[in-house]
């Protein structure tokens, strides 16, 4: 019922975006930590991930690790979705067996080196995840705010979550332990033009 895109860009800045048809995605789902990473955690959510996944990877476990280790000691793993990006390394996500479907995910790189990962369950289709991740991967070189929200938007237009739309957030992490931006929309019937209609708010 979600899909999320979570970016490291080349200066060492995170973002997260997320979009779902459900109320105040962005409460519980996201996780962000400087100098550690970033992480959401969507489907059955299990909010716990968030916490307990950034303190594994601050102790120095990989993100597939803390992937792994998450999901072993959890009952309820084949109905989640988690995915994470470090620091530094690779990202890593869990789409479990029994996510509704369309659901998935995929990670990549954009052609100047910023490290991106996009997952989502109950889409219209596989063509959601690619169209973010295309999108973001073409618009190198803005700022990275304006990329995560260009790249919902590409994956709203290509079907977002087959339910519809309510709502979405927008994080963004710097060197300090708190976000240099957070704006959320938690019910609205456009929620990503209501985002970007905020974040030209924010910078005036």
């Amino acid at each position: 019922m979600t899909w999320s895109l979570i970016a490291r860009d080349v200066d060492g800045q995170f973002g997260i975006a997320i979009a779902s048809r459900f109320f105040a995605v962005g409460a519980l789902c996201m996780h962000a930590q400087a100098g550690v990473g970033a992480l959401c955690t969507q489907a059955l959510m299990n909010p716990l991930y968030g916490p307990d996944g950034l303190a594994l990877l601050a102790a120095g476990h990989s993100a597939a690790e803390v992937v792994a280790r998450l999901t072993a000691v959890d009952a309820g793993q084949a109905q989640r979705q988690v995915h994470m990006l470090p620091a530094q390394g690779a990202a890593a996500a869990h789409t479990g067996a029994a996510c509704v479907d369309w659901c998935g995910h995929r990670q990549g790189t954009d052609a100047q080196g910023a490290a991106f990962s996009v997952a989502g369950n109950m889409l219209a289709g596989p063509g959601v995840i690619a169209a973010t991740a295309e999108a973001f991967q073409a618009s190198a070189g803005l700022p990275l705010a304006e990329r995560l929200i260009a790249a919902m938007a590409a994956g709203e237009a290509a079907g977002g979550d087959k339910r519809g739309r309510q709502s979405v957030c927008l994080r963004i992490h710097g060197d300090e332990d708190y976000p240099e931006l957070d704006l959320r929309v938690d019910d609205h019937t456009d929620p990503i033009p209501e985002l970007q209609r905020i974040y030209q708010v924010s910078l005036e």
